[in-house]
């Protein structure tokens, strides 16, 4: 796809939500802004093979057919010639666009615009088993479809995303293993009564319906204590660890909207001690809640609700020094968890699941002991079988569950494969960058970029992709989120080419 059928897919966007832009003033943007300019160029480079070679050849399986696995199976298709590509996949709609549903959740968007058929985005020549893996023997190259199946492989990818374990909150229902389906348990407590979650479709749909009536109940509240607004981050890695956030500053912005703000506080409760892992973008969101009147507590992890009561429960729990006795029996001094319930009423709650990769790879012989698909963090090569590899959110990655993590991954998996069947060493390395457009408020976004590098520094700008100030909100970066990301995800991404 040329930079022009990429323009017309953007515009095509745009078209869908007038009420946002015209067609005429995104025009005018996107032909005169470099940061349009730069985010065009990335959709539209790398349109021939990085290596074409008869002398590379082999059997390719990848497990899962999401935005990560879909995208490294054209990039190889895209660079072997006569390449023989398996992708394993039951979902039909693992190709739609995950980080919209922030969006659908806020009353932005519809859930039509963010839904793909898989089918649609199959290479071309590459086969598709619309089936489970249900067990992998990676010490005799192969898996196991739907129980009865065997698939050998001589490479394989493992690309399985992250199962939402909303039944590890007591109360709660159901473990979802894919955004778009099985949701059925969960349902029947998410989505309803003022609980909500914009991790799954039908969450995020019903998640916009709840801030509705949200505001109505505000509307018609004349009691002197506000109604509460919570919104909970938990104790695992998961997929847009901003996500939580960005749902938060969604619900106030349609609150000021609706000229209820008043009524109702809203108050942020993540596991962690902070709001961010980079220095720079922690303090730039302390300002924004304080500017907005939130509140916060640190150290609190939803351990269970009660939805007839409305009562969230949180394991609030602090670090303290205690005299223990050691193994020879001397009292020393050591830091040691304590913790305590924590009751919370709420009238409106968001829930971001815990989260972990599917149970039947981070089980296996691939996974770690806290479920994720062991992998060296540079060459996404497990560390127990040469012939693997993993990226995207089951990866045993230390930071990154992003579109824009699987972005660069995609592009390392593609070349060191490529390298090991051609009997080489695999060189090329993932420098840890992701990328989080961080929503806080209805025309304003806030890129926040980083990578190893901004670990270790606290700072995100050496990973900035663009000459400004990365912790400023931005109307720029509102449209680079509403209108940009997705075609160049749709339409480069899973072309192997973005």
């Amino acid at each position: 796809m040329n930079k022009n059928q990429i323009l017309e897919e953007i515009l095509n966007e745009v078209d869908k939500h007038p009420e946002i832009m015209s067609r005429r003033d995104a025009l005018k943007y996107l032909t005169i802004s470099p940061l349009a300019a730069s985010v065009l160029a990335s959709a539209t480079v790398g349109t021939t093979a990085a290596v074409a070679s008869a002398d590379v050849s082999g059997k390719i399986v990848i497990v899962g057919g999401g935005l990560a696995g879909m995208s490294t199976a054209a990039r190889l298709n895209n660079s072997i010639s006569n390449a023989d590509i398996t992708v394993i996949e039951p979902d039909p709609l693992s190709v739609s666009y995950q980080p919209g549903q922030t969006l659908v959740g806020g009353g932005i968007w519809d859930l039509s615009d963010i839904q793909y058929k898989t089918d649609d985005y199959v290479p071309s020549g590459v086969k598709l088993i619309k089936g489970s893996v249900t067990a992998f023997d990676p010490d005799n190259n192969k898996v196991t479809v739907d129980g009865s199946k065997e698939i050998s492989y001589d490479q394989l990818v493992v690309a399985t995303g992250v199962v939402l374990n909303y039944a590890a909150i007591k109360g709660l229902d159901g473990v979802i293993t894919s955004s778009g389906k099985d949701n059925a348990a969960t349902k029947q407590t998410i989505t309803r009564d003022g609980l909500h979650s914009i991790y799954f479709q039908d969450g995020a749909e019903a998640t916009w319906k709840g801030i509705q009536e949200l505001i109505a109940k505000a509307k018609a509240h004349t009691g002197s204590e506000k109604l509460q607004a919570v919104f909970t981050h938990p104790n695992t890695p998961l997929k847009c660890g901003g996500a939580p956030k960005k749902i938060m500053y969604l619900t106030h912005s349609r609150l000021v909207e609706a000229g209820v703000r008043d009524k109702v506080e809203l108050t942020f409760y993540p596991n962690g001690g902070g709001m961010f892992g980079i220095k720079d973008y922690h303090n730039a969101i302390v300002k924004q809640f304080e500017e907005r009147g939130f509140k916060w507590n640190y150290k609190h992890n939803l351990i269970a609700v009660d939805t007839a009561t409305k009562t969230a429960t949180f394991d609030k729990w602090s670090m303290v020094e205690k005299d223990v006795e050691d193994d020879m029996g001397d009292m020393v001094k050591k830091k040691v968890r304590v913790s305590e319930p924590v009751e919370v009423k709420y009238d409106f709650m968001h829930v971001s699941p815990p989260q972990k990769a599917p149970d039947v790879v981070g089980k296996s012989k691939l996974g770690s002991a806290k479920s994720w698909v062991t992998v060296d963090k540079e060459t996404l090569q497990s560390s127990f079988y040469p012939n693997v590899w993993s990226l995207g959110d089951c990866a045993g990655v230390p930071m990154g569950k992003t579109g824009g993590s699987a972005r660069k991954q995609y592009k390392v998996v593609v070349d060191n494969v490529i390298s090991v069947m051609g009997g080489k060493t695999p060189t090329a390395k993932y420098d840890g960058y992701t990328v989080c457009p961080l929503i806080t408020g209805i025309g304003t976004v806030m890129l926040a970029e980083f990578n190893w590098a901004s670990k270790k520094t606290g700072s995100g700008v050496n990973a900035a992709s663009f000459p400004l100030d990365p912790t400023k909100e931005r109307w720029l970066m509102w449209l680079l989120k509403v209108y940009l990301l997705k075609p160049m995800t749709i339409h480069g991404m899973l072309s192997g080419r973005a």
